[in-house]
């Protein structure tokens, strides 16, 4: 799936293809495959069908051929895809030039032995904030360069809190975070919302609370694990978060917290655009850990990779199309248009300049880390998965806590051994 990452694009989107007449004549990629020349076409998959020929991005991609002498031929696929879109083109020798995923697969594609290094490639990441980076790495080698990167926070309706006496500024780690709920609820009116779906999805809105408590993916029972749950389990006991979070997507959360009757929603960048139109005065701050600071949240967003191609002579020019695609110049209107956080400090600041709002989002960045980090590699999913199962059975009442993380804790030992 896209791990959460992209909630706003368009579910079952439709493939476009679309070819970007560059300076060059239009042969295929395979066409070239024993060529070491720079020319011909070059092709490009993403994960952003919602963009068409016309759009800010394919402009973009264009552009980076052109001024690379080469025509690009892109092709935007539906992220659930697009993975085994790639494994099947490497499998068949036809993988694209380029290839831009979601972060958490590129393990697995590096471990299916389908993505060049950038070592291999001579890319300059030295400008990438490196909890990003991390997310593209797998075995002490870099397969890719962050594209930008999105995460979780909390919104929260200003009305809701003034009239329910509460200070945001007061709101800094689990307890004053719950007691603000209480005071909410007192008030008359719903405190948390957030998606707590048994899919990926569900992990993903779990960690930074997850992580906040201390606890390690490599240890789910660990009792810091047990006190992120019981946190969650104890608000739906109390009224603080609805039983409706159960089978909540990130977008029906949204859409809860967007009736305006919520005090918070645990939710995404890809929201404020949405946020804008909620018709009322909202605010943000970053997931507190469970004695304050900021929570580690983890991060979505795509990495820019070059695949295996039988032909080496082909890296030369993709390695320039992959720098283009994410040089200084074009990832503030790249980021912009993806609605991400940069993945270079510089281009962080120039964001925050641009729109003051962003800073709580670059922070949280900052304070991210990826799924797959900690050499979790391809494990991740095999730990993901009964994560969010446990999840599921504290917060339906079947299992306790420590009883649902001590049985996925059996399950996914097992599944990494």
């Amino acid at each position: 799936m896209n791990t959460s990452t992209r909630r706003w694009r368009t579910a079952g989107a439709v493939l476009l293809t679309v070819a970007l007449t560059g300076a060059a004549g239009a042969c295929s990629s395979s066409d070239d495959a024993s060529s070491d020349d720079a020319g011909g076409t070059y092709t490009i998959w993403d994960p952003y069908p919602q963009f068409d020929g016309g759009s800010a991005w394919v402009t973009l991609l264009a552009k980076c051929g052109t001024d690379n002498g080469v025509t690009v031929e892109r092709t935007g696929y539906d992220t659930s895809d697009l993975t085994n879109k790639a494994l099947l083109a490497a499998q068949q020798g036809n993988s694209p030039d380029v290839l831009i995923v979601d972060n958490p697969v590129i393990s697995t594609l590096a471990e299916a032995g389908v993505l060049t290094t950038t070592e291999e490639n001579k890319l300059d990441t030295s400008a990438m904030e490196a909890n990003l980076l991390g997310a593209g790495q797998s075995g002490g080698k870099t397969y890719g360069v962050p594209i930008g990167a999105n995460t979780l926070a909390l919104y929260y309706n200003k009305k809701v809190l003034a009239d329910a006496g509460v200070d945001i500024a007061s709101v800094k780690d689990w307890p004053s975070l719950t007691a603000a709920l209480a005071k909410v609820k007192k008030a008359g009116k719903k405190g948390i919302t957030f998606s707590a779906i048994g899919t990926e999805e569900g992990s993903f809105q779990f960690l930074p609370w997850y992580w906040g408590s201390g606890a390690q993916l490599t240890a789910l029972d660990s009792a810091q694990a047990v006190s992120a749950l019981t946190l969650w389990t104890d608000w739906l006991r109390q009224g603080y978060a609805p039983n409706s979070v159960i089978n909540n997507t990130q977008t029906t959360s949204w859409q809860e917290f967007a009736a305006g009757d919520y005090a918070f929603a645990e939710n995404g960048t890809w929201q404020l655009a949405n946020a804008a139109k909620a018709g009322f005065d909202y605010g943000i701050i970053a997931v507190p850990g469970i004695s304050g600071g900021t929570a580690p949240a983890p991060t979505g967003g795509e990495f820019v990779s070059v695949p295996v191609q039988k032909s080496t002579g082909r890296y030369a020019t993709s390695a320039k199309l992959v720098s283009c695609l994410t040089s200084t110049d074009n990832l503030l209107a790249t980021d912009t248009t993806l609605s991400y956080i940069a993945p270079t400090a510089e281009v962080q600041t120039k964001q925050v300049a641009q729109n003051a709002g962003l800073k709580v989002w670059v922070d949280a960045v900052n304070a991210a880390k990826g799924r797959t980090g900690d050499n979790l590699g391809t494990k991740y999913p095999k730990i993901s998965e009964p994560l969010w199962t446990a999840v599921q059975a504290a917060l339906s009442g079947s299992k306790s806590p420590q009883e649902a993380l001590t049985a996925a804790q059996t399950t996914a030992a097992a599944a990494t051994k």
